[in-house]
């Protein structure tokens, strides 16, 4: 794979549950080190094609390439390398509720034996370091803020320093500062560590700060796939209604 190759290829991206269509002829491109937000309304698919991005959900039809290989046919043994390489933060944090913060941190690194055991505590410590928290590796995750959490599990996520990573609603259910505080913390990563980022979410501010291009996922396709520019002078009036916050109106097509 050459540097101008996408990392993550996607084309005619199609799932449906019980005859439901969720997704249906999805496609994009993402760049190394590249922010890309997902918008679109809740229920529209987005958090779907995040699992079908990390292999946790199989397309009906379609494709999805990362670094160059087909993943949408890998066994679960097969994409064990993959996952080392593409991590997903997810909506709820995913936390383990019955381990401290450093147990939770530790548990992918023993995992995947990316470290010895006398290593762990210092790499804990510096994982938590980068999302800006400090002394609470014996904290439990039911003691943490709502952003807390949202920062620990990132730590996490970070700890196989993944060259892409996956962001479930991100600022869901956060308060508008400490949502900004969490965008932030997703340009800070991109910055630091050069991973890419999907971003899927319904809060256009946050997409504003934390995306080079954004797709806007309707009725299981992309409508739009651009910046916010061209999102701007785009005359489609789903997109338009959207990205202003207005009422949706059912007879636009």
């Amino acid at each position: 794979m050459s540097d101008r190759d996408p990392i993550l290829s996607v084309r005619g991206l199609a799932k449906s549950y019980q005859g439901r269509g969720v997704l249906d002829g999805v496609e994009f491109d993402l760049a190394a080190g590249e922010g890309f937000a997902v918008l679109g309304r809740s229920g529209s698919g987005k958090s779907v094609l995040l699992r079908l991005l990390i292999g946790l959900e199989r397309p009906d039809e379609g494709s999805i390439r990362f670094a160059g290989q087909e993943i949408t046919r890998l066994s679960e043994a097969e994409l064990a390398p993959v996952r080392r390489r593409v991590a997903m933060l997810f909506q709820g944090s995913a936390l383990f509720d019955s381990m401290s913060v450093a147990e939770n941190l530790a548990f992918p690194l023993r995992e995947h034996r990316t470290a010895v055991e006398a290593e762990i505590p210092a790499r804990v410590h510096e994982l938590l370091a980068k999302v800006g928290l400090h002394d609470i590796e014996e904290r439990m995750p039911a003691d943490l803020s709502g952003g807390m959490r949202k920062r620990v599990a990132l730590a996490r996520a970070l700890a196989l320093e993944p060259e892409v990573v996956l962001y479930d609603e991100p600022t869901s259910g956060l308060d508008p500062q400490t949502a900004a505080s969490i965008s932030r913390l997703i340009l800070d990563t991109r910055s630091a560590t050069g991973a890419a980022a999907v971003v899927v979410t319904h809060d256009v501010a946050m997409a504003r700060r934390v995306a080079d291009r954004i797709a806007f996922l309707d009725r299981g396709r992309f409508r739009f796939v651009g910046d916010f520019d061209a999102a701007g002078r785009s005359a489609d009036p789903r997109l338009g209604d959207f990205l202003a916050g207005r009422e949706e109106d059912a007879d636009v097509a």
